[in-house]
């Protein structure tokens, strides 16, 4: 239905303004139907945080990874557009038109982003860093306590339902890889929240 729209696209209308338009005229189709495909992509999760998502508006929304008003070319750009949580102050909430450069479309994220036990988040380049800024992803309790707790909980959780004392950790790479793979191979197409957190997590233990 989205691209039936972007198709659709008036001459005497810009990117930005025809996707605006899906909202002024009440297209309410065509936005839940963006929602639904790009949560079905994403296995139900965050682009951004990696929290559960529905695709429902109650809890999800279409993300404009480059922000209209930066890139307003770029507003009909299916590549462009990720489904987001609607937790306050973080991801959407948070992003409003900031730029960031390290996106949840590149293979990098699981290279430069480091996920704690904790549950932290730390930047390992500056362009991480910015990005944990600018969506406010929890790289210290001030900035989003919430979301390191809801972290910390439901990652400990995932490693002990996997056999894995978070306190302990575990020094077998085999098993370790075992676990990353059952952690990130979907179920009735939805993985669990912050899957790809604890495999993070567990491919720094294999680096150590």
């Amino acid at each position: 239905m989205f691209a039936d729209w972007v198709e659709d696209k008036p001459d005497n209308m810009n990117e930005n303004q025809w996707f605006q338009a899906l909202y002024e005229r009440k297209n309410w189709g065509v936005v839940s139907d963006l929602s639904h495909h790009n949560a079905r992509e994403q296995f139900y999760l965050c682009a951004y945080c990696c929290g559960r998502i529905s695709g429902e508006y109650t809890d999800t929304v279409n993300e404009h990874v480059e922000a209209r008003a930066v890139a307003p070319k770029r507003s009909l750009d299916y590549a462009n557009i990720v489904a987001s949580c609607k937790s306050k102050n973080q991801c959407d909430s948070a992003h409003k038109s900031q730029v960031f450069t390290l996106t949840p479309l590149m293979d990098e994220c699981e290279t430069e982003l480091s996920f704690k036990i904790s549950g932290r988040v730390e930047g390992l380049t500056d362009r991480a860093r910015q990005t944990i800024r600018v969506l406010n992803l929890g790289d210290n309790e001030e900035n989003n306590r919430s979301l390191i707790e809801k972290r910390k909980q439901l990652s400990h959780s995932l490693l002990w339902c996997n056999g894995i004392d978070p306190a302990d950790g575990i020094e077998d790479e085999e098993l370790l890889l075992d676990v990353i793979g059952d952690l990130m191979t979907p179920k009735d197409g939805k993985l669990e929240p912050f899957a790809p957190v604890v495999a993070n997590i567990l491919r720094s233990w294999i680096a150590v």
